[in-house]
């Protein structure tokens, strides 16, 4: 793999506006530094003029893969993410089916594996009917960014309303939410 040294380019991070030189090794900044010095297998860049930004994470996309790849998969929407300037993304778990299994979340993971050009991970979906699947859901194991639950009517067959789940998952992850609805 190429490493590339992206000299005199100005870094926004954290409010501010630094010119430095970036090392990039293997696919990844290694260094960040005034005047970096390699050797002649690195390819320079002259960033002069030019602004190097962090990338975006968006914490809520739907990818629809499984089940609607005719609307988006996960390599087209990492695509466009990364083309966007987003380098991470979690997505939910409303897909056809819905991520309720280990094995349906596991095989998500596979695909992103396979197939996408962005830092990834994924949300066990819940029901009321799937809290043993939930349950199973460990993250710090597998990189499930979190257990989400859908609160409102809106979404149909995802939607959980059992107190006496709902008080178990809460309980036990971090919990995403979706809670629309008319309120009076």
């Amino acid at each position: 793999m190429q490493n590339y040294l992206i000299r005199n380019i100005s870094v926004v991070n954290e409010g501010k506006i630094i010119p430095v030189d970036v090392l990039i090794k293997n696919g990844r900044i290694d260094k960040i530094a005034p005047m970096i010095s390699t050797d002649e297998k690195t390819a320079e860049i002259n960033g002069e003029g030019k602004y190097l930004l962090p990338g975006a994470i968006d914490d809520q996309v739907h990818f629809r893969e499984p089940g609607l790849t005719h609307k988006a998969s996960i390599y087209t929407e990492a695509k466009a993410a990364v083309a966007g300037g987003v380098t991470s993304f979690m997505e939910m778990p409303n897909t056809l089916p819905p991520v309720f299994t280990q094995e349906l979340l596991e095989d998500k993971y596979r695909i992103a594996a396979n197939t996408s050009l962005a830092n990834y991970s994924f949300y066990m979906g819940t029901s009321n009917d799937n809290i043993e699947e939930v349950l199973k859901t460990n993250a710090k194991q597998n990189d499930v960014c979190g257990v989400k639950i859908f609160m409102g009517s809106s979404t149909g067959g995802l939607l959980v309303d059992n107190p006496l789940t709902l008080e178990r998952i809460f309980g036990e992850f971090p919990v995403f939410c979706h809670a629309q609805g008319r309120y009076e």
